[in-house]
């Protein structure tokens, strides 16, 4: 019975693998077989016996410390390059820049206003205006809000028959009703939306902030519009759709203060009823000078009839 041995096995292995052509240089194997090596016991030490794990003997390598913040770097460096305006130009990066600010100013003041609310509700007072004036001042800000936006929007649209008229881009009858296309359907879902409820407008405003900014990253795409337009775009459209979103949150923690949004034909229905009001008002102010001239009227009569009385009195004493 043979007894296993696997050193052969390990051998004929290695022997198997060795690369060909890889040679053992004997008379260099000789010459240093031929040295005599001596000792230095000064060199010996605990480290000098020790093989290092992260390096070989003789060899100092520091081991270089794990950036775990260089991941994040990368990525705000890719999107500060991929959202850069350097390429804008500085009259329109400023101008774009200053159009955000009555959006800033409403979306926040919205927010200041509804927390006011809260407080007057909750303490009986607000910390700078009372709930009566709190609430006329969103019943003012409102009209602003929505009326300034329906100014934008329509300017977004007008942007593209400027672009046509000065003859940017490849020139087509298609490349130009689409331009036109689009100019008109800006300002046609921007006004409308004066007639509707606060809430409502705000949602349809946002859209149509997007779908704009979509159609004018794609004409920049196509060499429609300045190659800088799309990410210009996105940027002011990004801060004026978060200010919408911050306006809509606002007045959503006082809608039982304002009211829950009603249809859109209630504010002409609203108009109808003040309307039909001053009618009667005016026409119960006619009937009263009426009345009046009525009353008028009746004296001077009954003095005429008491002179003629009189007249007639004395007539009789005379006769």
């Amino acid at each position: 019975m043979s007894i296993y041995k696997p050193a052969p096995t390990a051998l004929l292995r290695y022997a198997s693998t060795v690369v060909p052509g890889d040679d053992i240089d004997t008379k260099r194997e000789n010459e240093i077989g031929g040295k005599t090596l001596h000792a230095h016991p000064e060199r010996v030490s605990l480290e000098s016996s020790t093989h290092p794990l992260n390096h070989e003997i003789g060899i100092t390598e520091s081991e270089k410390e794990i950036d775990m913040m260089a991941g994040i770097r990368a990525d705000l460096i890719t999107i500060r390059h991929t959202f850069s305006l350097e390429e804008v130009p500085r009259h329109a990066l400023y101008l774009g820049m200053a159009g955000v600010i009555p959006y800033l100013a409403t979306s926040l003041s919205t927010v200041y206003l509804a927390w006011d609310l809260n407080h007057s509700a909750a303490h009986g007072t607000g910390v700078l205006l009372d709930a009566h004036t709190a609430a006329a001042a969103l019943q003012v800000l409102e009209p602003l809000q929505i009326g300034y936006g329906a100014v934008i929007i329509s300017f977004l649209g007008a942007i593209h028959w400027g672009m046509e008229w000065s003859n940017y881009g490849q020139q087509s009858p298609a490349n130009t009703f689409a331009r036109y296309r689009l100019g008109v359907i800006a300002p046609a879902i921007a006004w409308p939306t004066i007639l509707m409820p606060v809430e409502y407008a705000l949602i349809a405003q946002f859209l149509a902030f997007n779908y704009l900014y979509f159609q004018d990253a794609k004409a920049s795409a196509k060499g429609f519009a300045p190659p800088w337009y799309g990410i210009y775009r996105f940027v002011l459209t990004f801060v004026v759709g978060a200010t919408l979103v911050v306006s809509l949150i606002g007045r959503g923690q006082i809608v039982e203060y304002t009211g829950h949004p009603s249809r859109p034909s209630d504010k002409l229905k609203q108009l109808r009823e003040s309307q039909m009001m001053y009618l009667e008002k005016e026409e119960e102010e006619r009937q009263r000078r009426i009345a009046e001239e009525d009353e008028e009227g009746g004296d001077e009569e009954e003095e005429e009839e008491e002179g003629e009385e009189d007249g007639e009195e004395e007539n009789g004493d005379d006769e």
